[in-house]
């Protein structure tokens, strides 16, 4: 597996894409808040969030990677991560999120582009993720890049009470 296959970044006009570093893990928690905030009852409890603690060191000891995206002004406006699942030859797409601001512009679909790269080059023959029932543009944003909406959903017991969708592709 190359752990190293996700060093060919997106080229994007305007942004800078780039590994997280820990020094990212609070501008990226304040970027997730204000997305939860866009949804009514979407509750972002930083107790409830240990992976942003420290998002490079975490996402790395677990054998995934952290990315963030910069607008020009340095803002952090983007992330996405990837994590191995519990089956040796699947990832877990962890933490897409895009700033309102810079939405519909193909920011995401590079994002996911990158992450399902990185996913390939370290062996996975799927990808998987676990989305928020509420995030429906979310959901339909999958669809168009070929993710399966599995049978069921979960519950995560958080102040948010949500429950959240599986999704999957094979790679």
């Amino acid at each position: 597996m190359n752990q190293n296959a996700d060093d060919a970044l997106p080229k994007l006009h305007g942004f800078d894409v780039r590994r997280a570093t820990d020094g990212d893990s609070v501008a990226a928690a304040h970027l997730i808040a204000r997305i939860w905030g866009e949804y009514p009852g979407c509750i972002f409890d930083p107790d409830e969030e240990d992976d942003l603690r420290a998002v490079a060191t975490i996402y790395a000891d677990k054998g995934g990677a952290f990315w963030v995206v910069e607008n020009e002004q340095g803002l952090l406006v983007a992330t996405v991560a990837i994590a191995p699942t519990p089956v040796a030859t699947g990832m877990v797409l962890h933490r897409l999120y895009v700033d309102r601001s810079v939405r519909r512009g193909g920011l995401a679909s590079a994002l996911l582009r990158l992450a399902e790269t990185a996913a390939r080059g370290r062996g996975a023959g799927f990808m998987e993720l676990w989305s928020d029932t509420r995030f429906l543009e979310a959901h339909a944003f999958y669809a168009r890049h070929g993710y399966t909406q599995l049978a069921g959903e979960r519950a995560l017991r958080d102040a948010s009470d949500s429950y959240e969708f599986h999704f999957r592709k094979r790679l």
